[in-house]
């Protein structure tokens, strides 16, 4: 038999298109988001999608971060700095929907945004913001000034 020392490891990014979307505001990114939700579902149950963009602030991809139960859903940080550093990203966008109604983000909201945060920061990755969505509004975390970054130059 023959064994491999250690296993390899691929990973890859694809482009498919050439999307060339220019995000310069909370709503840009929120209209990107919500082609992204299953509207059928976001007063349902909850989702958190990551948005990559690079230096000129243009989409370079989407990724779904989890999707789970009615009130809450599991946000794995190195998942989401996976994604960014496979696509070289410079920059990030999260949002999640909250299926009561409800915009206020929750002490589980800001944690998490701060543990993102400090790993972005570390990667040199900037994280512009995290808006919460309903079927019918959106909240952005840097609009409201929970974020200290300057979201759009």
């Amino acid at each position: 038999m023959d064994f491999n020392i250690v296993n390899e490891i691929k990973l890859s990014y694809s482009r498919k298109g050439n999307s060339e979307k220019l995000i310069s505001c909370s709503l840009d990114a929120v209209d990107v988001f919500r082609q992204y939700f299953d509207l059928e579902e976001i007063d349902y149950r909850e989702s958190f999608f990551a948005l990559y963009l690079n230096q000129a602030n243009k989409v370079l991809g989407i990724k779904k971060i989890s999707e789970s139960g009615i009130s809450s859903t599991i946000v794995d940080v190195r998942i989401i700095m996976q994604a960014a550093l496979l696509c070289n990203a410079t920059a990030i966008i999260l949002a999640h929907n909250h299926p009561s109604g409800n915009l206020k983000p929750s002490a589980e909201d800001l944690k998490i945004t701060q543990s993102i945060k400090s790993a972005s920061e570390f990667l040199n990755i900037k994280l512009l913001d995290h808006c919460i969505l309903t079927s019918t509004d959106y909240l952005s975390f840097a609009d409201e000034g929970h974020l200290c970054w300057v979201l759009f130059v």
